[in-house]
């Protein structure tokens, strides 16, 4: 388990025309595995001093992921094969901490939808040249919200060390690919990108309970939005700056 004090600088998606350009988060990351069971994911609380030229000023203050992943070696001792040293049934879920998640429209004083979706799929952890164990899930996207499918996800993601110090300390390049794809034009009457994603390219030097680092997040159509409509800009990179307290 992590403990990370963030900030993002320019995260996307943002309207084009804000005046504020980022914003501070507490994450608590967590992960492992027990039995067939591989967990991962984080609870982000952002602007945790409510600062007025925070870009998260007016936003939910809260997010969380959580990707839950039952082994099917753990069910099939023959499983699996080669590079492939584990599949599995993968799960993915996005909740937003704001907004409602389920309410009865004719309500007076409703507040608005919030992030509140859900991936099935298949995952796998494979070995891959220098990089090591990598994870690779393929889902479908179910929003919890609309009650419908909404195209296909492909993830990966990596922790690779690549230098160490004399002090046992080290350097390694961590991050992830989302990739959506096979969308719909509209969705929930909304139009809406066929593909779109994010590619996070981390540096982290670790030293014991420590690690600081810095990574860079390249954008798409993030989250099917169309870059540049309706004022939002959704393509281009941010930066992201982290102090790490590992349990």
């Amino acid at each position: 388990m992590n403990l990370n004090l963030m900030y993002a600088y320019k995260e996307l998606p943002r309207p084009k025309n804000t005046s504020n350009d980022g914003h501070d988060y507490l994450e608590l990351e967590f992960g492992g595995r027990s039995g067939i069971l591989d967990i991962y994911g984080y609870v982000d609380v952002f602007n945790l001093t409510n600062r007025d030229n925070s870009d998260k000023k007016g936003q939910p203050k809260m997010f969380m992921k959580f990707a839950p992943r039952l082994s099917l070696k753990g069910l099939f001792n023959n499983l699996p094969w080669g590079p492939v040293s584990d599949i599995y049934l993968a799960t993915l879920f996005n909740w937003g901490g704001g907004g409602a998640t389920n309410y009865d429209e004719n309500d007076v004083g409703v507040p608005s939808e919030d992030t509140n979706n859900s991936f099935w799929g298949i995952g796998s952890d494979i070995q891959v040249p220098w990089f090591g164990k990598m994870g690779l899930n393929l889902y479908g996207l179910y929003d919890l919200n609309k009650k419908d499918w909404n195209g296909l996800q492909i993830s990966t993601n990596w922790f690779t060390p690549f230098f160490t110090f004399n002090n046992g300390s080290f350097i390694s390049y961590q991050g992830y690919i989302d990739y959506q794809f096979g969308a719909k034009d509209t969705f929930a009457g909304n139009s809406q990108a066929k593909h779109g994603g994010a590619m996070f390219n981390g540096l982290y030097w670790h030293f014991d309970k420590f690690a600081l680092g810095y990574g860079l997040k390249l954008y798409s159509d993030i989250y099917l939005v169309k870059n540049n409509a309706n004022g939002m800009k959704s393509s281009g990179a941010s930066h992201y700056f982290a102090i790490t307290y590992k349990f």
